[in-house]
């Protein structure tokens, strides 16, 4: 009994020591975590400071909240206090049956533009001796620029489609489109889409509108291997609904360009259209365009709407979110916006007329009035002196018109209730598109993203000192934008 006592004893005194040693021992390491995370805070906290300092670019601004880069200012503040997310999908006050809509029997009026001509020759242009090539959109000079702006009751303007500049349309496909009123229109070039057939069309709206889908060559080969196509008595070619319209010589290098034209020049390609629904090829309509066309624009007497963007404003937070999503080469971009602030536009606020001065350009539903053609023709210009982001010069135009213009623009939810969205069958690959690579000054090296026949007037000497321009305060409203 002795004995065992004993050994009992020992064995309890060698698991206490035991005990003890482990309790060190986990003690130690405790302490060696704390330590650890300490140093690593105390390294981390620098760093960030390092960084909010280097972002911040300047000192003074490190607490301010306010981050000056370059050329823009970020203000995080305001981005701390964005707007809740609007809705994606909100229901459409639509009439109930298609068949009953009233089409009016009178066009619009044109009491302010009672007449408009396009050039279709520039003045001979010679450069070191030699007349300059034809272009689609013109040799514009920056006085016709400024004097376009100048409304009369008769004028005459640049709008594409200047003599020998491309961008025609076969015999057999002008004949059948010179009997449509009522035009659905989209266009697929290079291949970057396929047609998405429309649902919820109505027999009367069947044989009331022509649905056009403009395409290159390029795209004619494209959905002859992976799409359903028919030829039809007359030449023409079909993929479901869609009649395709194939347009020849297409005037620019870039496919986002070309696609300007049907999408902003409608009453060039179709003069004899009354009204039309332009709608982007990477959506499916999902709404009968006469109940589109009874909502958006007869209901209230509005003869052009188009949807608002859904995060967006300003035209300048529209440049500079382009810019972070290398839309185009980002320096210029900024002598876009550099031009617009020089000639008077200022960001968007709520004490402005208009909703937005970034509209969602996917769908556009209008009546061919000469006031809305003459628009259309303006903001067809910018595009082709600047960049083809069209969303960059929607509202500029409008600024310029001072007010005249008269548009709906109706709220982004209602949008994504007309039509679903797809991805694209390719991502957009041109670099001059992408912006990928671009360099960050316009200097030597940023030759290589001039394009040969459109955007020239980004490089072309602007009349007035931009050196001086300074950019507006860039506010993100929404954090998805």
């Amino acid at each position: 009994m002795e004995d065992l006592s004993s050994a009992d004893f020992a064995n309890c005194c060698f698991a206490s020591r035991k005990n003890n040693q482990d309790y060190r021992m986990k003690s130690i390491r405790k302490r060696s975590y704390i330590q650890l995370f300490v140093i690593i805070c105390m390294l981390l906290i620098p760093a960030a400071l390092l960084f909010q300092l280097w972002s911040c670019q300047s000192p003074e601004h490190l607490f301010s909240g306010v981050c000056i880069g370059r050329n823009k200012e970020l203000t995080f503040s305001s981005t701390k206090r964005s707007m809740p997310k609007p809705k994606h999908r909100c229901s459409i006050p639509l009439a109930d049956d298609p068949n009953r809509v009233l089409i009016p029997t009178r066009r619009t009026t044109d009491d302010i533009v009672e007449h408009l001509e396009y050039m279709m020759e520039d003045a001979l242009v010679v450069k070191n001796g030699s007349q300059t090539a034809s272009l689609f959109g013109g040799h514009q000079s920056w006085q016709q620029r400024e004097d376009s702006f100048k409304l009369n009751s008769r004028m005459k303007v640049h709008c594409g489609f200047m003599r020998n500049g491309g961008a025609e349309i076969s015999i057999a496909d002008r004949k059948y489109v010179e009997k449509c009123r009522f035009l659905v229109v989209s266009a697929i070039f290079g291949e970057y889409d396929v047609p998405h057939q429309p649902s919820q069309i109505s027999v009367h709206s069947k044989k009331l509108f022509c649905f056009l889908m403009i395409v290159d060559e390029n795209s004619v080969r494209f959905l002859n291997q992976n799409a359903t196509t028919k030829e039809d008595g007359d030449g023409g070619s079909w993929v479901g609904i869609w009649r395709l319209i194939l347009l020849k010589h297409l005037p620019y290098d870039e496919p986002r360009r070309n696609g300007k034209i049907p999408k902003i020049l409608i009453h060039r390609l179709f003069p004899h259209a009354q009204y039309s629904i332009w709608i982007d090829a990477k959506m499916t309509l999902i709404v009968d365009p006469l109940l589109i066309l009874e909502r958006y624009l007869w209901r209230e007497g509005h003869t052009f709407a188009i949807p608002q963007h859904k995060f967006h404003h300003s035209i300048y937070e529209e440049a500079d979110a382009n810019k972070r999503r290398k839309r185009y080469c980002r320096p210029l971009i900024d002598v876009q916006m550099k031009i617009y602030r020089y000639e008077g536009l200022e960001p968007w606020s709520p004490t402005k007329t208009t909703i937005s001065d970034v509209p969602e350009g996917a769908i556009i539903i209008r009546e061919h009035t000469k006031l809305n053609n003459l628009f259309s023709c303006l903001w067809f210009n910018e595009v082709n002196l600047f960049t083809p982001r069209d969303q960059l010069s929607f509202g500029y135009v409008v600024y310029r018109m001072r007010g005249i213009f008269k548009f709906f623009m109706f709220p982004n939810c209602e949008f994504n209730s007309l039509a679903l969205l797809h991805s694209h069958t390719r991502e957009h690959s041109s670099p001059i598109e992408n912006g990928t690579g671009c360099d960050n000054e316009l200097d030597g090296s940023i030759s290589k993203w001039k394009e040969t026949r459109g955007g020239l007037g980004l490089w072309t000497p602007y009349p007035g000192n931009l050196d001086q321009v300074v950019l507006p305060p860039i506010v993100r409203t929404f954090r998805e934008g």
